[in-house]
């Protein structure tokens, strides 16, 4: 058995690889190994042989077994730290930079244009998008079979009665019921619509709109153009101009188109206001005495305005936009597209 242990130390002294090493391990330790074979003929000793020599044999399984396992270990570590001198990591070299994500460009502006009116006392107001038709258009003052219905091209749910609403407005007729005709009211209500609208890449079936409505005493359009000047300029800069022209909306009289001055030519005449120096950004006007009375006020007392920006359209302008699907993408190289400080 010294002999079995030195024969061990020997063969084992120029192992250097653990295949190697495994071999001699079965030759000694394996089922048919030379060790295993003493333990195994112990069944052919006498009870007494039995006794001494089991113990014998026993200690020297023990003693190859712990030679084997520091063996393994030894080279175990002397392959990691070859590794690690010919495996260097030179950590002067610049990191692969990562694009990050950033806030929806048509949510920022949505957030941009609340924050703003939020700080003129407007509350942001939200609503069903599935709505009844006499929210969506009879409390309007639009009422069964006005053509201002084709216009709109309505997606129905159930009958006539209940719809994806075509505009945000429906939201502002809950707000006055709610009021009950006792109190002013400034809100706008941002939020999606729903339209038979998706000719082009400018179009979609779906979209953003920002509707704002003030409810008060002696309001004229006087406070309307100021209301709509402070917001143009805040998104497109303090030298833009606005200017209303006469229009026509079943919900306010007097009706207008809100146009602005160019802000990329400065009047001039360019292909983003074709050629005229103006941009048409909204509708507005003052609201009807019709839905006023409706709402439960007393046109008599009561007078407000109301506008409608579509938010798609004033992110296309300010941001050089001509395909709605940009807003919707999540491949993050469209964010090369804007500066980022317009999207962080």
């Amino acid at each position: 058995m010294e002999n079995i242990k030195n024969d061990v130390l020997k063969e084992i002294e120029n192992i250097n690889d653990t295949k190697t090493l495994y071999d001699l391990r079965v030759k000694y330790l394996g089922k048919k190994g030379i060790i295993s074979e003493l333990l195994a003929n112990l069944g052919k000793l006498s009870i007494e042989e039995k006794k001494k020599q089991g113990p014998i044999i026993n200690s020297l399984k023990q003693e190859v077994t712990k030679i084997f396992d520091e063996k393994n270990k030894e080279i175990e570590l002397n392959i990691l730290n070859e590794k690690l001198k010919n495996e260097k990591i030179d950590i002067s070299l610049p990191s692969t930079k990562i694009a990050n994500g950033a806030p929806n460009i048509l949510e920022k502006l949505i957030e941009e244009v609340e924050e703003l009116l939020m700080s003129m006392g407007y509350d942001v107001v939200d609503g069903p998008e599935i709505e009844e038709d006499k929210f969506n258009f009879e409390m309007l003052n639009i009422p069964k079979g006005h053509p201002a219905r084709d216009a709109q091209d309505t997606f129905y749910i159930e009958g006539e009665e209940i719809l994806l609403r075509s505009q945000t407005s429906p939201v502002q007729v809950r707000t006055m019921l709610a009021n009950k005709g006792e109190k002013p009211i400034r809100m706008i209500c941002p939020g999606k619509t729903y339209r038979r609208d998706d000719d082009d890449a400018t179009h979609s079936h779906q979209f953003n709109q920002i509707e704002g409505l003030l409810v008060d005493k002696d309001i004229s359009l006087s406070d309307l153009k100021g209301t709509i000047d402070v917001i143009v300029k805040k998104l497109f800069g303090q030298d833009i101009s606005t200017r209303f022209r006469p229009s026509y909306y079943q919900f306010t009289e007097p009706s207008v188109e809100v146009d602005i001055s160019c802000f990329n030519c400065k009047g001039k005449g360019c292909n983003i206001c074709k050629n005229t120096g103006w941009i048409t950004v909204a509708g507005a006007g003052i609201v009807h005495p019709n839905v006023l009375k409706m709402g439960g006020y007393d046109p008599s007392i009561w007078s407000g305005f109301a506008f409608g920006f579509g938010a798609e359209r004033l992110a296309m302008l300010k941001y050089g936009i001509n395909d709605l699907r940009v807003f919707y993408n999540t491949d993050l190289r469209e964010l090369n597209t804007f500066d980022r400080k317009d999207v962080e």
